[in-house]
């Protein structure tokens, strides 16, 4: 296990995809804190020509507590996109660079390879969770929000967080899909028809029932789920990377 992780862990290293999602992310928490800027004076925000004479914007106060609440559903939709993006190149890229059949020939286990590669995706995107919090801090401070203090830190670092885990969790079937694939193809398809589901789902009222959609009511963006949603996002979390570990033990790669 620990000489797939160092493997994998490099390939990362050398890879420019780390710092694509890290800007990604940087430029997420740009955005909320320019929301919260606009909506701390919208007058100001339409002669600095931030937003068109006819626009209107809504969405609560400039405060900690909805800017939190911003970078969460920030995370909740942008992260099922880029967070996917990670898994399906981890596992992808054997089949895309044809490297799969060195890879198998390496005496670690096929279970500790998959394993190796999920640790070092969900590493991945919880520093990318992480660096979004950290940037949000520092962006919410200069923009000059108010309704500061440590409880509304702690809890707004808790949704983040949890919104990201449960997020990670439901990329999990990606890495099936884009090993059954052999390559990036199918792992693409499989999460644009993900996010196109959750919301469409959504929409129709029954996103607290697809966990796709779980992750983006939890963050605020539309009434929360129940216990049903969390425990559908937990059966994904796990169905996932077993599925994945099955189909890489039990495959007969030919190529």
């Amino acid at each position: 296990m620990n000489a797939a992780l160092a493997a994998e862990l490099l390939k990362t290293r050398r890879s420019r995809l780390p710092a694509a999602t890290l800007l990604a992310f940087t430029i997420a928490a740009g955005f909320a804190a320019l929301v919260m800027f606009i909506l701390q004076d919208v007058r100001r925000a339409r002669e600095l020509g931030l937003l068109g004479a006819k626009a209107a914007l809504t969405g609560g106060a400039a405060d900690w507590v909805t800017y939190f609440a911003l970078l969460a559903q920030l995370v909740a939709v942008g992260g099922t996109v880029l967070f996917g993006v990670v898994v399906v190149w981890t596992f992808g890229r054997e089949f895309g660079q044809n490297t799969v059949k060195d890879l198998l020939a390496l005496p670690v286990s096929r279970s500790s390879i998959v394993g190796a590669k999920f640790a070092v995706t969900a590493g991945w995107c919880l520093l990318l969770t992480l660096h979004t919090f950290l940037a949000g801090l520092a962006l919410g401070a200069a923009v000059g929000l108010g309704g500061w203090s440590a409880g509304v830190v702690v809890a707004g670092l808790g949704k983040l967080v949890l919104t990201a885990i449960m997020t990670i969790a439901l990329t999990t079937p990606f890495a099936l899909a884009a090993s059954a694939g052999r390559g990036y193809l199918a792992g693409i398809a499989a999460l644009f028809a993900a996010v196109f589901s959750a919301q469409v789902v959504a929409l129709l009222g029954y996103g607290a029932f697809f966990p796709w959609s779980v992750p983006a009511l939890y963050a605020g963006l539309a009434d929360p789920p129940g216990v049903p949603g969390f425990v559908l996002v937990a059966a994904v979390g796990v169905i996932g990377p077993v599925a994945t570990a099955l189909w890489w033990e039990r495959a007969d790669h030919d190529r």
